[in-house]
């Protein structure tokens, strides 16, 4: 009991005299390490912080402000600026004028450009308007990334015309310390952490926030969305020397646990300002060499009380350990003696053949299973060279083996051969030699196993393989038979889907047909009547009335062959091939074959104002066949009505723009909406159509990578939505057309 009482108080003293010292010795390190970041950080400040007020004298940029409507000077600015950027290192170099809005910057030519955008909120920008140099730490609005910026007023006959930026990136200082037992942290006058070595503590705090402090911050954008919450400080104790022992909540260190398993870091804090830079500099340096140093304490202070008394101990026993020793050798040979045997049972038991040989190749052991492999004995075979038990062509490579690995280090020899057994017969086996030294005795290991039935497996898999082969090849050709006669059908069913595209088409020609035919028949009576008239002129000798007549025959020509010229262009084939298209050329195309009818029916058709500016990827025939169908049921659907109309409106998106044919009929049934567009599917008397020009438009849309769609006008009317993609080279073509 005293003994135990001792050693407690000597390790309680020991450690508590090592913990003070190692907490000394890492104050007075850690402070030096932050002096030295000081002093690197401040350097590498005032590399950059004169350099907005050199730029401010420059002429490119004090004439960019004077004449901020020129292009030429804010282009020569920008290259000014970006070959400066360059040169210097910085993350960006920019120009404001007067009103915050920035006029050029280093970043002109990328796409989260600072040009035109307006950063008089910012307090750098505040501090040069009012003619002082202002330095400030923040995220970029645009670029969302970390900066500390210098800026300095930019004046012309004493005064303020704008100022010159300078961000630079700090990250290069966060990497370039790479001490994994101290963590540095840089915050602002608000105590926000900017720059710190360790990623989750930036932009946190090392206190908490007063609620108008964060207000303040938000309103400034200085942080962007992050919540500026304090780090997890769970306990905080203050020391003599202004320095703080903190423990926190570090999901990154695992050197202390609570109960709860939450994981807890603790840590020395020294904390400096640096003057004139608005930010502070801390030190965060981890108390685990604090700990082990009083461990390392504590446990020399242990093995030296516990050496003492063991000597002592060892001293008194040193008799017991004498009389005991002669016990101990006869139970270690008794133990050794059943080890051996027990090692010999496991030889003898085991599955594989194992034999052993001397450095020479020669046998010296030889286990029941090898017995039962080869029929020999061991007495028979000992002293006996292994090749015995081998085919001739596989004899060479083992005594090889044997002969290398008697003189160098070679790996274990494992090999497919051929035993031979006592009666000499042959059996296939797998032989593994490998080498055993003891001391400068060397010998072999030589493990083998019979593989007649893996052999036999073997076999049987090689034609279970050859036959799966042969049904893999059969199988094959008759998939190929069949895909070539799926691919003979779709070519069938393509031609034929184009076919009765066409025969869609000679449909629509028929009824229009009628119309023309109407319409040929006055022009026809006009001309017989002129040509009678014009050979009585003849008879008469009276040639001026004659050429009148001839003139207006011509005319009466003319105006035919404008009727017919619907015909021919809206019975031509389509050439497959997408192309761009003009939809101002379907809507002329679908109004000269429908004219005639939307005059006899009555019916006044609007279209879009801006269609000359509107450009589709597909095939004008076909585009113009379905705009032809859809006005054509537009028609029909109005046909009891008195007053009829059909609106055309131009939808624009992404990738796509959509023409919307809306009329004033009755509309189509809730429940049929989806039966619209399915073959033979209609609404129309008897005689009017079979239901074959929906489905066949919508398929005609879809070949050509559009949508064709109906839905109910909330007023009346169906509205079908025809959509096709836009050509995405179109308006480059009219960018470099216009330039």
């Amino acid at each position: 009991m005293a003994l135990t009482c001792v050693f407690i108080l000597l390790l309680i003293q020991a450690a508590s005299l090592s913990r003070q010292q190692a907490l000394n010795n890492l104050q007075q390190k850690t402070l030096a390490d932050m002096n030295r970041y000081m002093l690197n950080l401040q350097q590498t400040l005032d590399r950059y912080k004169d350099l907005p007020r050199l730029l401010s004298t420059h002429s490119e940029l004090i004439n960019t402000l004077l004449y901020d409507s020129s292009n030429d000077a804010q282009m020569r600015a920008n290259l000014y600026l970006e070959q400066v950027n360059d040169v210097i290192g910085a993350s960006d170099t920019y120009l404001m004028n007067a009103q915050g809005s920035t006029v050029s910057a280093s970043n002109w030519s990328k796409e989260a450009s600072f040009v035109g955008r307006d950063f008089s909120f910012r307090p750098y920008f505040q501090d040069a308007i009012q003619g002082r140099a202002g330095r400030y730490f923040a995220l970029g609005t645009t670029s969302k990334k970390r900066g500390y910026f210098f800026s300095y007023p930019v004046e012309h006959r004493g005064r303020i015309i704008g100022a010159v930026i300078v961000k630079i990136d700090l990250n290069e200082i966060e990497t370039d310390w790479n001490d994994v037992s101290t963590d540095l942290v840089v915050s602002d006058d608000d105590g926000v952490i900017f720059i710190s070595t360790r990623k989750d503590w930036k932009f946190h705090t090392l206190t908490p926030l007063a609620p108008l402090d964060a207000q303040r911050i938000y309103q400034s954008l200085r942080y962007g969305d992050y919540p500026l919450t304090s780090l997890d400080i769970i306990k905080r104790s203050a020391r003599d020397d202004g320095s703080q022992l903190i423990t926190l909540i570090d999901s990154g260190d695992v050197s202390n646990t609570a109960l709860d398993g939450i994981k807890t870091g603790e840590y020395l804090l020294q904390s400096t300002v640096v003057d004139g830079a608005g930010f502070t500099v801390s030190i965060l340096a981890s108390m685990k060499p604090v700990q082990r140093q009083v461990l390392n304490a504590i446990m020399l202070a242990a093995f030296v009380y516990l050496a003492m008394v063991l000597l002592v101990m060892v001293i008194i026993s040193r008799r017991r350990i004498v009389k005991e020793r002669a016990r101990f050798k006869q139970r270690e040979l008794q133990a050794l003696e059943k080890n051996e045997s027990r090692i010999r049972d496991i030889i003898d038991n085991t599955q594989a053949g194992l034999i052993t040989l001397d450095s020479e190749g020669r046998v010296d052991s030889f286990n029941r299973t090898a017995e039962k492999l080869f029929g020999y004995n061991e007495e028979r075979v000992k002293h006996q060279y292994f090749s015995l038990f081998l085919s001739q062509e596989d004899r060479p490579v083992c005594w090889q083996h044997i002969t290398q690995a008697s003189v160098a280090e070679v790996p274990d020899l494992m090999i497919e051969a051929s035993g031979k057994r006592q009666s000499g017969t042959y059996f296939p086996i797998e032989i593994t030699i490998g080498k055993m030294q003891r001391g400068d005795v060397l010998r072999f290991v030589v493990t083998i196993h019979d593989i007649t039935q893996r052999k036999e497996y073997e076999l049987a898999l090689q034609n279970s393989q050859a036959e799966l082969e042969s049904r893999v090849h059969e199988r094959t050709s008759d998939l190929t038979y069949a895909n070539a006669k799926l691919r003979e059908e779709m070519d069938l069913h393509k031609n034929t889907q184009n076919e009765l595209i066409q025969t869609a088409k000679l449909a629509v020609l028929g009824q229009m047909s009628a119309g023309i035919n109407h319409e040929l028949n006055q022009p026809l009576t006009a001309i017989r009547a002129y040509a009678d008239n014009a050979q009585q002129f003849l008879k008469l000798d009276r040639l001026e009335p004659v050429g009148t007549n001839l003139a207006e025959i011509s005319q009466l020509t003319e105006r035919m062959a404008k009727i017919i010229h619907p015909l021919k262009e809206f019975a031509r084939k389509t050439s497959g091939h997408a192309e761009t298209v003009c939809m101002k050329s379907v809507k002329d195309g679908a109004m000269s074959i429908m004219y005639g009818r939307l005059s006899r029916e009555q019916v006044s058709i609007s279209w879009p104002s801006s269609l000359e500016s509107c450009f589709v990827l597909g095939d004008i025939v076909r585009i113009e066949q379905v705009m032809v169908n859809l006005i054509a049921n537009a028609i029909q659907a109005m046909e009891s009505l008195e007053d009829k109309r059909i609106d055309i409106t131009l939808e624009s998106c992404n990738n796509e723009q959509a023409l919307l044919v809306r009329d004033y009929g009755p509309g189509i049934p809730e429940d049929e909406l989806g039966r619209v567009f399915e073959p033979f599917y209609t609404t129309k008397k008897a005689g009017q159509g079979l239901g074959l020009g929906l489905s066949i438009s919508y398929r005609i849309i879809d070949s050509l990578g559009g949508d064709l769609s109906v839905s109910n006008h909330p007023q009346g009317g169906a509205v079908f939505r025809l959509s096709l993609p836009t050509d995405p080279y179109q308006g480059i073509d009219q960018q470099l057309t216009s330039r």
